[in-house]
């Protein structure tokens, strides 16, 4: 069992691995949360985190009752647990895109699965999505349908790589510089998006065939381009198909991205200083940017801070 389940950043494939485009989502270090028990210096926090996990149990316990609860999970241990007042301290911000609820449910799956993965071992694709769905169904209970992805990835603390809703594994990422020019960033919005009302969202846009042909097209050209690129760490065709990943975003995913940032966004794409694109669901929480030049964006982006993912 690990002691600390990471955030995550996914990348390339933001709603689009929901239209089987590829997606590749990586750990993010910065942020981390672990089941605790109480000690003296417990608070009020604790006692609401606490709370909100008993209801989770109830959610899960009925489940299991109904026959439909794919995981095999000791209840009864967690709910011994949630009595003698566990809860789970987290660093990771909710409502921003960086796998808050993933993190949660990999560590109850971690601690209590009766199943669980031998990660010193190869993953096979097919353990990796029998994961997945037992994830998936549990993250589904905090905004709707999830996919399974942010959560497999928080539990493995891998880079994965989603090449369809049913082939996805671990991947190598190429190697950089630590003090490189270019750089991957988060740029916050100082506002929480929430998950749910932004996929709705999504999915009554897919209603419309035009949509459809762009998501189909565009975007998994560019998308898929991107993905490739990045892992044979080729850089300039990485920044052109960004730039028409960034600008198609903008173009038919303006209300996921928060108003304050309409005009940074194309700001970048003609400058060409940086490119913006979705952090998770969007509506709020991070905003996710590409630079060749760090300096540059730093002082186009001025007076937003910028959170350095990874440099090269």
């Amino acid at each position: 069992m690990k002691s600390s389940y990471f955030a995550k950043i996914l990348l390339f494939g933001e709603y689009g691995i929901i239209r089987d485009t590829m997606g590749l989502s990586i750990p993010y270090r910065n942020f981390w949360g672990n089941l605790s028990l109480p000690t003296k210096d417990s608070n009020e926090n604790h006692s609401r985190s606490n709370h909100e996990l008993k209801k989770f149990y109830n959610h899960l316990q009925e489940l299991e009752i109904k026959g439909s609860l794919i995981a095999s999970l000791r209840l009864k241990e967690f709910n011994e647990d949630l009595q003698n007042g566990l809860y789970f301290e987290s660093t990771i911000p909710q409502g921003y895109g960086v796998g808050s609820s993933g993190a949660l449910v990999a560590a109850i799956y971690d601690r209590y699965s009766n199943n669980q993965l031998s990660l010193d071992k190869n993953l096979s694709p097919v353990s990796i999505q029998k994961v997945k769905e037992c994830l998936g169904q549990m993250e589904s209970y905090f905004h709707g349908k999830s996919s399974g992805i942010d959560p497999t990835l928080c539990y493995l603390q891998l880079p994965l790589l989603i090449r369809s809703k049913t082939d996805l594994g671990t991947v190598v990422l190429p190697s950089t510089e630590s003090n490189g020019d270019g750089a991957i960033f988060l740029l916050n919005s100082g506002i929480p998006g929430e998950t749910q009302p932004m996929v709705n969202l999504f999915m009554e846009k897919l209603k419309e065939e035009g949509f459809r042909s762009v998501m189909s097209n565009q975007f998994k050209k560019y998308n898929d381009a991107c993905v490739q690129a990045f892992l044979k760490g080729d850089w300039d065709p990485l920044f052109t198909n960004l730039k028409s990943l960034s600008n198609l975003v903008l173009e038919h995913f303006t209300p996921m991205i928060p108003n304050d940032f309409h005009t940074l966004w194309q700001k970048g794409i003609d400058n060409n200083a940086y490119y913006l694109k979705l952090c998770g669901s969007g509506g709020g929480g991070y905003i996710l940017g590409f630079t060749k030049n760090l300096d540059k964006a730093q002082k186009e982006l001025s007076p937003h801070a910028m959170e350095v993912v990874l440099r090269f």
